[in-house]
């Protein structure tokens, strides 16, 4: 039987961090630090906490995520999402416990043709995944224990994303144009928190694999737009309203910040060292909804 464990969480409220506040229970004591405690705007405030808390493992589960936010805010995305890794990477390195820290697919620009894997070389094309890629170096830089955890197209039934807000707008609206060109796979953060208990798990028992940079997210892949479906399909199933979805190209949709157009993440790697699977997109989606029922 394992010693408990003193986790530190940053982030309070992200989908990540509540997920990870139901699926870490058990573990030992977890402490979550919210914005007032612990902002990644204020590097040496991380310190001080981290200094004070002596965790026995660090989760930043915190990050400026407003992607097209991002392009007007280039200092402040730098900041929390390069500068506050860094950060963490030098205290838990002084501490001599492992971080674990949550990267994304917006740090490849999209041009490949098959899913991405570890090996590839990164190339953002926007300030938020130049920040995120910025951040991956630093920690990478810093060394010491670590697992940078790349993930996309995160929903949960918390916050701001892509599954509450078509949720809500297929049933206000008639018709609807989602993108169909953006192709990845949507992770649940249920999935992404399940997963990462995992990885602590096979740690804290002697069998972690090697440290350093994996992807982690859901199997499968599908469409913006076939995500919508997927989401229509539930709602009809509960006989609720629902509009009529169409498919249009990105050129269409115009953001402030590019996407790319393949998302899709190569997952073996993380299944190779640390023997941790992940489930397809359409059954964490079920089982993700089935929840919030």
């Amino acid at each position: 039987m394992s010693a408990p464990l003193r986790v530190l969480i940053s982030g309070q409220h992200g989908q990540v961090s509540l997920e990870l506040q139901k699926h870490l229970k058990g573990l030992g004591e977890v402490i979550v630090c919210a914005r007032e405690q612990l902002d990644l705007a204020q590097p040496e405030q991380i310190r001080q906490q981290v200094r004070a808390l002596r965790p026995d493992l660090i989760i930043n589960a915190a990050a400026h995520t407003a992607v097209d936010q991002a392009e007007s805010e280039p200092q402040l995305a730098f900041t929390i999402n390069a500068t506050a890794p860094q950060v963490f990477a030098e205290e838990a390195l002084a501490l001599g416990v492992p971080l674990i820290h949550y990267s994304t697919d917006y740090v490849f620009d999209g041009r490949k043709t098959a899913p991405y894997t570890e090996a590839d070389t990164p190339n953002p094309l926007g300030v938020y995944g130049a920040s995120k890629l910025a951040g991956e170096h630093a920690i990478a830089a810093v060394g010491g224990a670590h697992l940078i955890l790349r993930t996309s197209w995160v929903y949960s039934t918390h916050g701001r994303n892509f599954l509450l807000t078509m949720q809500r707008l297929l049933q206000e609206k008639p018709h609807l144009r989602v993108v169909a060109d953006q192709i990845g796979a949507p992770t649940w953060a249920g999935t992404i928190a399940r997963s990462t208990r995992a990885l602590i798990e096979r740690w804290q028992s002697g069998h972690a694999g090697a440290w350093g940079t994996y992807h982690l997210s859901a199997q499968g892949e599908t469409s913006w737009f076939g995500f919508a479906q997927a989401i229509a399909e539930q709602l009809q199933a509960r006989h609720l309203p629902c509009a009529s979805l169409e498919a249009i190209p990105s050129s269409e949709y115009p953001t402030p910040a590019t996407r790319p157009l393949n998302s899709r993440l190569d997952c073996s790697r993380l299944l190779q060292q640390w023997n941790v699977s992940q489930p397809d997109w359409r059954d964490a989606l079920r089982e993700c909804l089935a929840e919030q029922a």
